[in-house]
């Protein structure tokens, strides 16, 4: 598949869970956070190259009473402490049928980010898992790539603007370095 945007991104965001690390449903304890394979190194990667990191994350346990907000942000930090520094983190506390303009796949998150990074959502990208990433990438006007997971729908797949096995090749696409 081609590259997702003709020029580098300034700026790439990622899903929490399930991208950047190993998706444990409502998780509220920092201890069982565990990094995708390889995400260290491409994000140093992505921080050497002068690429700002972001992330975006859809937490509906909170609105479900099933976490709390401290909770997220204690496995948030432990999330930054093992792949940090993060330039932006958006997170969304609503639930699917509280009809939020930030949890994914509305824009909301990825255009708040944008905003902060003082970039236009053309120079950013976003490297997710399922289909409603995708969706709010479209939506926002970034560049998208989905790594798929045992989770991934096969229809989310083929709809997705590009595909990468990994968060290594998924980044490759966008930098126009993937083999």
């Amino acid at each position: 598949m081609g590259r997702p945007t003709q020029t580098p991104p300034r700026a790439v965001l990622f899903d929490r869970d399930g991208t950047l690390v190993v998706d444990v449903p409502y998780n509220p304890d920092p201890e069982l956070v565990r990094p995708m394979p390889g995400a260290a190194a491409v994000l140093e990667s992505l921080r050497r190259a002068g690429i700002r990191c972001g992330v975006a994350t859809n937490q509906s346990g909170i609105a479900r009473g099933l976490l709390d907000e401290e909770q997220v942000r204690a496995v948030n930090a432990r999330v930054e402490q093992l792949l940090g520094p993060f330039d932006v983190w958006e997170v969304c506390p609503h639930g699917p049928d509280d009809g939020c303009a930030c949890r994914k796949p509305a824009p909301g998150m990825l255009l708040s980010a944008c905003r902060r990074l003082g970039l236009d959502p053309s120079q950013v990208a976003f490297i997710g898992d399922i289909g409603a990433d995708m969706e709010a990438a479209r939506a926002a006007g970034a560049a998208a790539v989905l790594v798929p997971t045992p989770v991934t729908r096969p229809e989310e797949i083929a709809a997705a603007p590009a595909v990468a096995a990994d968060l290594a090749e998924a980044v490759g696409l966008l930098l126009g370095t993937a083999r």
